[in-house]
């Protein structure tokens, strides 16, 4: 839930920013703004919460923390290039593919009641996945809208 509003607050502030500053609504740098936010803010995430969401890292693959961290890193790095004019395409289009990639981690997350903050199997569970899956899907269509076609 937490991403979902600083996705939405930061798009219409950086809506109204671009009005104040230009009398114009850009809405296509300020998806992609707002975007590039939020994934700044999950990126903190992956640092803050390393252990609970190294539990979501599917079994077989080994060094689970640095995989967390590595994709706090590409986070970082997504929201960059979501913000540079000249790559924010490729950056979409690389975007929605790690949001494709990051699904069974949520599943499994929700399977095992995994609280990410705590690191503990005491979390929300199936009743995540109603509110998890459609807003991954709100974010391939919000990068697919803001970054990909525009």
């Amino acid at each position: 839930m937490k991403p979902l509003i600083v996705l939405i607050v930061s798009f219409v502030i950086s809506c109204l920013v671009f009005y104040f500053i230009s009398h114009n609504i850009n809405l296509y740098v300020s998806g992609r703004i707002a975007m590039a936010i939020m994934l700044l803010f999950t990126a903190m995430g992956h640092f803050m919460f390393t252990k609970g969401m190294a539990l979501m890292v599917p079994e077989p693959l080994p060094y689970k923390e640095g995989i967390v961290q590595l994709t706090g890193i590409i986070e970082v790095g997504a929201a960059v290039g979501l913000v540079t004019p000249s790559i924010h395409y490729i950056t979409g289009v690389l975007l929605n593919i790690f949001f494709l990639l990051m699904l069974p981690a949520n599943i499994i997350a929700a399977k095992q009641k995994i609280n990410l903050e705590k690191g503990t199997y005491d979390g929300a569970g199936l009743s995540y996945l109603w509110f998890r899956i459609p807003l991954q899907v709100l974010f391939i269509g919000w990068v697919t809208f803001f970054a990909v076609l525009h």
